[in-house]
């Protein structure tokens, strides 16, 4: 659904999936503070990260404006 609602907002965007690419697992723990998929990091244009988790367009929405 993220990829999705991305999409429609014409957003780019990397994919990865950690059942393809375990050894990112890790990374995603520590982004997030746990193994919930999917995990969203924007950067921001002044390199800051923001880390979105699961399907949360009130936290989504504003990340990418």
């Amino acid at each position: 659904m993220v990829k999705r609602w991305l999409q429609s907002k014409g957003m780019q965007y990397n994919e990865v999936n950690l059942d393809e690419n375990p050894d990112r697992q890790q990374e995603a723990l520590e982004l997030s503070g746990a193994l919930t998929v999917p995990v969203t990091v924007v950067t921001k244009q002044d390199d800051s990260k923001q880390v979105v988790i699961g399907y949360n367009l009130q936290q989504l929405a504003p990340a990418i404006s």
